[in-house]
């Protein structure tokens, strides 16, 4: 399969490998980058690239955990 730079549904679905179903509620939505020619999404090779690698990157944020102070601990003397 050759893939072309401006792509339809079908060529577009077919290379990030999801339904056209899915890729058309993903344009209809601005989930993903597309826009359209006529009344027909299109979609650019390049932004698909590079939405894939801004999802498939983005880990959750983990927040940093809280520093605690170290207290040395003193021996306690026993009572006779």
């Amino acid at each position: 399969m050759m893939v072309r730079e401006v792509m339809d549904i079908r060529q577009a679905s077919e290379y990030l490998g999801i339904s056209g179903d899915t890729l058309y509620r993903y344009a209809s939505e601005g989930f993903i980058p597309a826009f359209k020619l006529g009344n027909r999404w299109r979609f650019k090779k390049s932004l698909l690239d590079s939405w894939m690698v801004e999802k498939s990157g983005k880990r959750a944020e983990v927040e940093a955990p809280t520093p605690v102070a170290v207290v040395e601990k003193k021996p306690v003397r026993r009572a006779r």
